[in-house]
């Protein structure tokens, strides 16, 4: 199946940035061997931007998991960014990963490849960190995507920043997150209309399962359509590789 690996020079970010996408085989296999041609055709498939975390970039799904072939069995395009240690932010000091994860990216994947622009069609999903950002780009986006999966998600980054000084260049020195649009339990509290269904699991080891605890507690008070899993696991990568494939039958 076609993967691609882009340099893109973002204008929210102000710099080159790079991006993996994945899509799936869906071509004519007969007019392919005789023609060496590809053609989609009309065809748009649904499409997840699948999100890294803290200590990763573009490439971990890629080198870490087996999300190529999990693709192609599910008939989805994958577009997996590099968003650096933002907490998928607009960053105090740094750049306006925000801005581009939700606005321009999305814009230029859609404007590139056969990919639906469907709400039905359009999912976020992320590990740690970016699980974060996947509820984030949910319940602030809640008009373009369908659905966002969260795996070992850091969901109560409020208290995470009171505990580890690694997201100062994000949020800045000494940030109050509560009670802002940084704070995914605050904007569960304020949540309302046609919202994306959610996806949890975090393994019953991980050291963010408290955080996950808590949004799930909470979550289910404001009832939200949350989809929550645990097992025995911890955060690493047999976890995740074993979950996105059960994100993927979920969505």
């Amino acid at each position: 199946m076609p993967l691609f690996e882009i340099n893109l020079s973002s204008a929210a970010l102000g710099i080159q940035t790079a991006v993996n996408v994945i899509l799936p085989i869906s071509v004519d296999q007969k007019k392919l061997s005789e023609e060496h041609t590809y053609s989609y055709g009309d065809r748009k498939f649904p499409v997840l931007y699948l999100l890294h975390g803290a200590s990763d970039d573009y490439s971990c799904w890629m080198r870490w998991s087996s999300i190529e072939r999990y693709a192609n069995e599910k008939g989805i395009a994958v577009v997996m960014p590099s968003a650096d240690l933002s907490a998928y932010t607009n960053m105090k000091h740094g750049h306006d990963y925000w801005t581009y994860i939700s606005e321009e990216l999305p814009a230029f994947i859609e404007a590139t490849f056969p990919v639906s622009t469907k709400r039905e069609d359009t999912f976020a999903a992320g590990l740690s960190m970016g699980g974060y950002g996947a509820f984030k780009l949910a319940l602030l986006k809640p008009e373009k995507f369908a659905a966002a999966a969260s795996l070992s998600g850091a969901l109560d980054m409020a208290d995470r920043v009171r505990k580890d000084r690694k997201y100062d260049n994000a949020f800045g020195d000494h940030a109050v997150l509560d009670g802002t649009e940084n704070d995914l339990l605050h904007l569960v509290k304020m949540a309302e209309g046609d919202l994306p269904r959610l996806f949890q699991a975090c393994g019953t080891e991980d050291f963010l399962y408290e955080d996950n605890i808590r949004f799930k507690k909470l979550a289910e008070e404001r009832n939200l359509d949350l989809t929550y899993e645990e097992e025995p696991g911890d955060h690493d990568w047999a976890y995740w590789d074993m979950k996105i494939q059960r994100v993927l039958e979920w969505l």
